[in-house]
């Protein structure tokens, strides 16, 4: 019998270095499918074998991906601002504004911002569908709790996000906004129990002992305040988020998948 003809991608797929990383090949089979989820690192979060329910829109509204993706999105266009966006007062609003109007590209900071709102909602979505289709109940009543956590983080993602372009909007919003943590119980000038930050004077609270001087990083809206929502918002935030996602990811897997139908 005559030999069969060799793919010219032969030379390619048979080296040792492509052997060391594609163990198993171009797969053929049911098992060898299986196999290359099981050996390959980004995709080993994933099972191997998903129920008929976990890929229907209908059931899942694909609200999890979704956001997941959206989330891929903020993450390079905020790489690309990053660039040519400097935390400071004197620059901030405009190089907002010459992101807009200069800078090539320069739709990326709105689709950063729609995708930021869009991620918003999609979370909302994401976790209203869990909770109708019951899928909050045990075993996965650990992972409704890091889904609540990353519902936390997104919002507190946003919230500092917003007073980077510097304008008069952004800087009221979040002085407004601020004033909420003032009102925290215990550690809160104006929350219950903030006669425990009293320093001496029962009557006299330390503003500077307080949850809202430690989000600002002083008083008033001003460039510490700027520098440590743009440290939390690119650097320290999005660290935590994909460390939850990640261990979200597991359970879902650990958990035998997405829930099914009652």
């Amino acid at each position: 019998m005559p030999k069969a003809k060799k793919s010219f991608l032969a030379p390619i797929t048979e080296s040792q270095i492509y052997r060391s990383i594609m163990r198993v090949g171009i797969p053929s089979t049911r098992r060898e499918r299986m196999m290359i989820v099981l050996s390959n690192v980004f995709i080993h979060l994933h099972p191997a074998r998903i129920p008929k329910h976990a890929v229907k829109v209908k059931y899942t509204w694909c609200m999890g991906g979704l956001t997941f993706f959206i989330f891929l999105v903020l993450t390079v266009t905020g790489i690309l601002l990053m660039f040519y966006y400097r935390p400071v007062t004197e620059y901030a609003y405009g190089d907002i504004i010459d992101l807009k109007e200069q800078v090539p590209l320069g739709i990326m900071r709105e689709i950063h911002r729609w995708g930021a709102h869009l991620m918003v909602i999609t979370v909302w979505l994401h976790m209203f569908r869990v909770f109708m289709t019951g899928s909050y109940k045990p075993p996965r009543e650990f992972n409704w709790g890091v889904g609540v956590v990353l519902l936390l983080l997104t919002m507190f993602l946003s919230f500092t996000g917003y007073l980077l372009p510097w304008d008069q909007l952004a800087i009221w919003a979040i002085t407004v906004g601020s004033r909420m943590a003032g009102a925290t119980p215990f550690i809160g000038t104006s929350g219950p129990g903030s006669a425990l930050l009293a320093l001496g004077d029962v009557n006299f609270v330390h503003e500077a002992s307080d949850a809202r001087f430690a989000m600002l990083g002083g008083r008033f809206v001003g460039e510490a305040t700027l520098l440590r929502f743009y440290v939390l918002h690119c650097i320290g935030l999005p660290f935590i988020i994909m460390i939850f996602m990640i261990v979200h990811f597991w359970r879902v897997r650990k958990d035998g998948g997405i829930s099914g139908p009652t």
